[in-house]
Order: structure tokens, then C-alpha cells, then sequence
């Protein structure tokens, strides 16, 4: 199992933030390699993504299903991709902050099962952290935009084009920091 928690301060009061959140259609957009959303109902829907790591990009399909709405501060969801033994889950935590600021929470988990598990949890634990803070911030962007069309959503880059995983996480950070490299303790920025 991998996980990871990312906490984010959107400049907006809880209520609008939970007006975006209770739209799952909204969350599907912001997922990078998201192809189409087909809402089931109220708390099932399937995503379809086309996902990468190292020279591999496929499609898969995930089932989402939201088991809790307690909004504006919590949303307990889980999801299976077909076909795969993949499944996992998550919350979604808010609070209001002083001056009409919201602080969100995601915390997201992802179990792989079979022979294959520890290979694919390797290749993911570097890559869920990074994803999971991508995705924080185009949710605080996109609210605190205030129209969900406005705001362009950050893509990943293909994993083919730029040699393996390694030369994928490069891109990624130069798209999320504008740096070319990381920062070393110490250096200036």
C-alpha cells in the first residue's frame, strides 16, 4: 500500500469551496490523462484515464464511489480500476480558516494485490506524492477562479516523450516549479 496527505489553503469560505466538491464531474477534470466521466448516480461514476510510467501509457477504466457526503468538510471515497488489481481510496477534509480561507485535506491510498504489487507500488510511491500535490493546487486554482472553464488544467507531460520514468519526473517538476532542477538546502532560489 502507498498513500500520501496534501494540504492545500484555498482563498475562498468553505461553502464555495463545497460547491465545487459536491460536483464529481468537477474532481474527474482535474485527473492529468483524464479521457471522459460517465456518472452513474449520485455516488458512482467511471472515469476513463490514460496513465504513464517510464515508456508504458495505457488506458484504464476506474470506478469511483463516493461512500460518504458529509459536506462542506468531508467526502470519504474509494475506487477499483477494471481489470487491474489496483483499488484504494481516500478523504477529503475542509475547515474554515480566519478571513474566509479554507484549509483542505486530501489524503488518498492506492493497494496493489498479486505478484506484480511490489514492482507497481515501487514505480508509484515516488509518483503519488507528486500527483496528489499537482492535484491540490489545480483544485485551489479552479475555485479560486471562481469559473470552473477558466482555468487551464495542468497536464502531464507523456511519459514516451522524454526517456523513461526518470526523464517523466523531470519534466513534471520542471511543469509544477518552473525549475530545471530541483533546489538543494541551502541554495538560493
Amino acid at each position: 500500500m502507498i498513500e500520501t496527505e496534501q494540504s492545500v489553503a484555498i482563498l475562498r469560505p468553505i461553502e464555495k469551496v463545497w460547491r465545487h466538491v459536491r460536483d464529481i464531474e468537477g474532481w474527474a477534470s482535474l485527473m492529468p490523462g483524464l479521457q471522459s466521466c460517465e456518472v452513474l448516480d449520485e455516488d458512482r461514476s467511471r472515469w476513463t484515464l490514460k496513465v504513464g510510467a517510464g515508456g508504458l501509457v495505457r488506458t484504464v477504466k476506474v470506478m469511483v464511489e463516493v461512500d460518504e457526503w458529509s459536506g462542506p468538510g468531508l467526502v470519504r471515497f474509494r475506487y477499483r480500476l477494471d481489470g487491474d488489481p489496483v483499488e484504494g481510496g481516500g478523504t477529503y477534509r475542509a475547515r474554515a480558516l480566519a478571513g474566509g480561507e479554507t484549509e483542505v485535506v486530501l489524503h488518498v491510498q492506492v493497494i496493489g494485490s498479486g505478484p506484480m504489487a511490489p514492482m507497481w507500488e515501487a514505480l508509484g510511491k515516488p509518483l503519488l506524492p507528486q500527483f496528489a500535490r499537482s492535484f491540490a493546487a489545480q483544485l485551489k486554482a479552479r475555485i479560486e477562479a471562481g469559473d470552473t472553464a477558466a482555468v487551464e488544467v495542468i497536464s502531464q507531460p507523456e511519459p514516451a516523450r522524454h526517456g523513461g520514468l526518470t526523464g517523466w519526473l523531470r519534466a513534471l517538476w520542471q511543469r509544477l516549479t518552473g525549475r530545471s532542477k530541483p533546489m538543494i538546502e541551502g541554495e538560493a532560489k
